[in-house]
């Protein structure tokens, strides 16, 4: 699977983990790792929990993982 967007937002609503910190969505507010993902890639798979392997570009980022391919931004 690749896209040339980030994570839409009805697959984040749907998601079990933060994609920045790698913790249950559920577990408590992300408002700090939503400020972060402004500017930074997603470091962890809102899916499966995996890390993602993680490019920055000068035009953007590429993340990775394993499982359920690639998303950039």
């Amino acid at each position: 699977m690749t896209t040339s967007d980030a994570v839409p937002a009805a697959d984040r609503a749907s998601a079990a983990w933060c994609d920045r910190c790698g913790e249950a969505v559920a577990a408590g507010s992300h408002d700090g790792c939503a400020a972060a993902r402004v500017l930074e890639p997603p470091r962890f798979c809102a899916h499966c929990r995996r890390r993602m392997k993680v490019q920055v570009l000068p035009v953007g980022w590429a993340a990775v993982c394993v499982e359920h391919g690639e998303i950039r931004g």
